[in-house]
């Protein structure tokens, strides 16, 4: 009998683990309930709760904000651009190669938040609070790694923050939005040294159609080839992926 691969005997796990879960639904939405508390707690509790969907539901937002999404995204939608393919790759592979690239260059920062934090709390040695300051730590560090000063100094002035040299005493209200400002301005800059090349060659393939006396026919189609032979000739994928992620440095 043919052993199955450890994906196959993956996949058939889950396909019984959901199986068992549809199958034990009706019960469980019966046994189902929600311990609110009592007296005076239970407005805290709801509080509690209101929080936790608000978090949750904007949590996708949050990770946008506080990683190298955004930078990654906005420089392969130059990229995309300065080829003059306006569709290709579709919105939902570049989406899904920033994602990738994100979880690969937050991989370090991730796994010591998740030491750091999640674990001792699922152990119970620590509380909440503590939890949440420990897991955010090493995000912090990182978005203080990356930000430029000057963009941080901005909203420290404005929200009339006091300076300080502590990482942990920085609030997040003022780092987010300069961390924020600072990925975009970056993306700006590889995406002016990405337009370059294209432009380049736009302009030469423009010249040679006017020297020709063929000023009807539109230089764009005829340059987008030579710009995708260009690109794959350069390894193009290759090293914007790798410059993306070196950029950030090592670890």
């Amino acid at each position: 009998m043919k052993r199955l691969s450890p994906a196959a005997r993956a996949l058939a796990a889950a396909f019984g683990l959901g199986t068992a879960w549809l199958a034990c639904g009706p019960a469980l939405a019966q046994s189902l309930s929600l311990d609110l508390g009592a007296g005076a707690s239970s407005t805290g509790r709801i509080v509690q709760i209101i929080a936790l969907l608000t978090v949750l539901s904007l949590a996708p937002s949050i990770l946008v904000m506080v990683t190298s999404f955004t930078r990654i995204v906005v420089v392969l939608s130059f990229l995309r651009n300065a080829m003059g393919v306006q569709q290709t790759p579709p919105n939902a592979v570049l989406i899904s190669l920033a994602l990738f690239l994100t979880a690969f260059v937050m991989a370090p920062t991730l796994e010591e938040s998740y030491r750091a934090g999640i674990v001792p709390m699922m152990d119970e040695s620590i509380s909440e609070e503590e939890a949440f300051s420990r897991t955010l730590a090493p995000v912090r560090a990182f978005m203080l790694k990356h930000v430029r000063e000057q963009d941080l100094r901005l909203f420290l002035d404005i929200s009339g923050a006091p300076p300080t040299e502590a990482a942990e005493a920085t609030s997040l209200r003022s780092l987010i939005p300069a961390f924020m400002i600072s990925e975009l301005r970056r993306a700006f800059e590889i995406g002016f040294l990405l337009f370059v090349p294209f432009l380049i060659i736009d302009m030469v393939v423009a010249s040679v159609l006017m020297s020709m006396g063929m000023m009807m026919l539109p230089p764009v189609m005829i340059s987008l080839p030579f710009k995708l032979i260009f690109f794959v000739l350069v390894d193009g994928w290759y090293l914007v992926a790798g410059s993306l992620i070196q950029s950030y440095g090592p670890g």
